[in-house]
C-alpha cells in the first residue's frame, strides 16, 4: 500500500510541477508530514525528481511551439550553478533550519501568488 501512497505523491507533484507551480510545493511536504522522511532525504528526493519532470515539461512546451531558445543559456547556466550550490549548502544545515527555510519559501510563495491573483482581477 505504501507504494501506491508513493506513487500518488510523486504523480501530483508531477502534474503540479508540469503546470509550473513546482513539484516541490507537493511533494516535500508530502514525503516530510505523510510519509516522515527526514527533510535533507525529502529536498535530495526532490531535486532529483525535477529531472525527469523538467525534460519532459520542455519536450511538450518545444513541441507545442512554446519554448524560446534564444538567450537560453542566460538562464540555464545560473540555474544549474545555483542548483548544485544551494543543494551543498542544504546539505550542510541542520534539518530543524531547512525545514523552517523551505516553510518560509512556501509562505512567500503563497503570498507572491496572492498578490497577484488580487492585482490581475482588478
Amino acid at each position: 500500500m505504501s507504494f501506491i501512497l508513493y506513487l500518488a505523491a510523486g504523480f501530483f507533484s508531477g502534474l503540479i510541477g508540469g503546470m509550473g507551480m513546482g513539484g516541490g510545493t507537493i511533494l516535500i511536504p508530502a514525503l516530510t508530514i505523510i510519509f516522515g522522511v527526514e527533510q535533507h532525504v525529502a529536498q535530495a528526493t526532490n531535486l532529483i525528481a525535477f529531472l525527469p519532470m523538467a525534460l519532459f515539461t520542455l519536450s511538450v512546451h518545444k513541441k507545442n511551439g512554446l519554448l524560446k531558445t534564444e538567450g537560453l543559456s542566460f538562464i540555464v547556466i545560473p540555474a544549474v550553478v545555483t542548483s548544485v550550490a544551494a543543494g551543498f549548502a542544504a546539505a550542510l544545515l541542520p534539518s530543524e533550519i531547512l525545514k523552517k527555510l523551505f516553510g518560509a519559501f512556501l509562505v512567500a510563495l503563497s503570498v507572491k501568488l496572492l498578490l497577484e491573483t488580487v492585482s490581475s482581477s482588478k
